[in-house]
């Protein structure tokens, strides 16, 4: 693997406020704890039965998303330069690989969460939306070299309240169908993965969007960030899930092959129709009998 000294001069920066030697090293300890974490959740998800493995998939997902993610900012790659507000001329190192990760991480972990939840599916898809608007808000503001990125700023805090809301309220208030247990475990998640959240608007306002911190500096807070809210809250998460029955969760898969097997299997169990009686057949009246003839009187010779 390569160092922080090598990776910056393979690919040299192209802003005048860029990622450091030593910047660059640490995202390669970023990048190893990701990807051994990544490793370790593809064993669990293999040791897994079939049928529960659907949130150790997911931390797959988020977690080889980060390792790629910080593989490619340690190598000094998927940054632009823009220039810096309250800076002059000066341009800085802006990380669209970091804003791609969490494009796809932010919302797969809301998707792990909410689905413990007895939320409706119309709720977790708005919950979803409003992370990517954070995302996306975040990203344009970044970009942004005028006090207009500020606006922006404002769009995902707003969004940020919505999913506080959901996440602390009304999330809670549902009926979980897999009991107590998951309802303890949420509301320990819920709480810490809320925290963590309030952290990164307060890094971006120090980082991409007032330029007091150096790009090196930025990595490291939103390295620790990422690893917390990562590979240390998805080990969490897990963990509370280990001994909870998937089927209450109610999760089906939609495969046209399970709906087949699930409907045979409910002809197998289906109750054999009763036969209704047949109805009586028509009586057939026998002709009535003919009265017997009298005896003819006797004749006298």
């Amino acid at each position: 693997m390569a160092g922080g000294n090598q990776a910056v001069s393979v690919n040299p920066p192209d802003a005048q406020e860029h990622l450091s030697t030593n910047g660059s090293d640490w995202l390669w300890t970023v990048f190893s704890i990701m990807a051994l974490s990544t490793l370790l959740a593809a064993v669990a998800t293999i040791m897994r039965p079939r049928g529960t493995r659907l949130f150790h998939q997911l931390a797959v997902i988020v977690l080889t998303t980060a390792s790629i993610a910080y593989f490619s900012m340690a190598s000094d790659l998927g940054a632009t330069p823009i220039t810096a507000e309250f800076r002059g001329d000066e341009t800085r190192q802006i990380w669209y690989v970091r804003y791609i990760q969490w494009f796809i991480t932010f919302p797969t972990l809301l998707l792990a969460m909410l689905l413990a939840t007895g939320l409706p599916l119309s709720d977790i898809v708005t919950t979803i939306f409003m992370s990517l608007v954070i995302v996306v808000s975040g990203l344009v503001g970044a970009l942004v070299h005028s006090t207009y990125k500020w606006g922006y700023y404002v769009f995902g805090l707003v969004s940020l309240f919505y999913i506080w809301y959901v996440l602390l309220w009304h999330a809670p208030t549902s009926s979980f169908a897999a009991g107590g247990v998951v309802r303890r475990g949420y509301y320990l998640g819920a709480g810490y993965f809320s925290f963590m959240l309030i952290t990164y608007p307060i890094c971006w306002a120090c980082a991409e969007g007032g330029n007091v911190i150096t790009v090196t500096s930025e990595m490291i807070w939103y390295g620790i960030l990422d690893i917390l809210t990562g590979p240390v809250f998805l080990a969490c998460f897990l963990w509370e899930l280990r001994g909870v029955d998937y089927e209450a969760f109610g999760l089906q898969s939609g495969k046209y092959v399970d709906r087949n097997v699930v409907a045979t299997r409910s002809e197998k169990v289906a109750p054999p129709a009763v036969a209704a009686p047949a109805a009586p057949a028509p009586a057939v009246l026998a002709p009535a009998a003919e009265p017997a003839a009298a005896p003819a009187p006797e004749q006298t010779v």
